[in-house]
């Protein structure tokens, strides 16, 4: 077992930037890079291994070849490879949407329900999102309003600072705001139902597919009841601190300011997954620089990550 460097897939989805290339390395012949898949064994974009006995081949066939142990007993209770960590470039507005839960998204799109958070990386000033409601609305006037292209009234939108955490749960509509960089972690889905996408048409000339039947069943109309914070207070481990971003039976997400090291630890529960927000890091034989994702195998046990910077880490509970 080993700590595996991951090459990211992108995507040059219409509202993306250049930031992702041009500050954190990702590599795309693209005009635009709207997203970088940082950890992924989904069908629509898989993270490739960089180093070792396993490089250049996709993380879903290491884990295939060594079987599910490499993920830890955490994750015995999920049919496939649990999370999608990205970072998200929004040069200009995302689409209103909404994702389904479990139930509803098996049943008629035959994979995962999407549960994610966001962690603010970086914003403009003035940069703002939207979040649920401001209020409890009936499900008819949700239907009423996006008829009547009077939606936007009632929703909740939030400014936004560097550090910011959403917790958004299946069925919370949302929309992230033009000028925001976002580390997002996600159950392993790429199902997404768009209610509105101001008039905007897709590369291919044509008017993007908005979804609006399915997102009238799915949506919760109410405000969310988490707080846009970490989960937990930070806490000093000596040479680094730790975060609680946000704790859920889909995912575990820590965010690491270290200092000089950080003693950390994969144990036979959970594979860890480290994505390097800012600074520099040697672990083992890796250097990993800003823009970084690296896998670290259920069972690999204790290892340091030496060097100055933010990271994220997630793992499973």
């Amino acid at each position: 077992m080993y700590a595996m460097k991951l090459i990211a897939p992108c995507k040059d989805y219409i509202w993306g930037g250049t930031r992702l290339r041009d500050e954190y390395g990702k590599k795309s012949d693209a005009d635009k890079v709207a997203e970088s898949w940082e950890l992924s064994c989904h069908k629509d974009g898989k993270s490739v291994i960089e180093n070792g006995e396993y490089a250049g081949r996709t993380l879903d066939e290491y884990i295939e070849k060594e079987g599910k142990k490499v993920l830890g007993k955490n994750c015995e209770r999920f049919e496939y490879f649990p999370i999608l960590i990205k970072l998200i470039d929004a040069k200009d507005n995302l689409s209103v949407q909404v994702h389904p839960d479990n139930e509803y998204a098996l049943r008629v799109e035959g994979e995962y329900g999407k549960t994610e958070m966001w962690y603010i990386v970086d914003c403009e000033e003035g940069a703002e999102l939207l979040y649920g409601f401001k209020h409890e609305i009936s499900r008819e006037e949700f239907a009423d309003r996006i008829k009547n292209n009077t939606l936007l009234e009632v929703t909740n939108n939030v400014p936004v600072h560097k550090g910011d955490v959403f917790f958004i749960e299946s069925g919370t509509l949302h929309a992230i705001g033009k000028g925001i960089l976002i580390a997002e972690i996600q159950q392993n889905s790429n199902t997404t139902y768009r209610i509105y996408d101001y008039g905007r048409v897709g590369n291919d000339g044509k008017p993007r597919e908005l979804h609006i039947a399915k997102a009238c069943e799915v949506t919760k109309l109410v405000p969310p009841t988490r707080p846009a914070k970490p989960q937990g207070e930070k806490l000093d481990k000596g040479g680094y601190s730790e975060t609680l971003l946000a704790s859920s039976e889909y995912f575990n997400v820590n965010k690491l300011d270290v200092q000089s090291a950080a003693q950390l630890e994969a144990t036979d529960a959970s594979f860890n997954s480290i994505l390097v927000l800012s600074g520099s890091f040697k672990l083992g034989d890796l250097i990993l620089g800003k823009g970084d994702s690296c896998f670290i195998p259920a069972g690999s046990g204790k290892y340091t990550l030496e060097g100055s910077g933010e990271a994220i880490l997630t793992d499973i509970v």
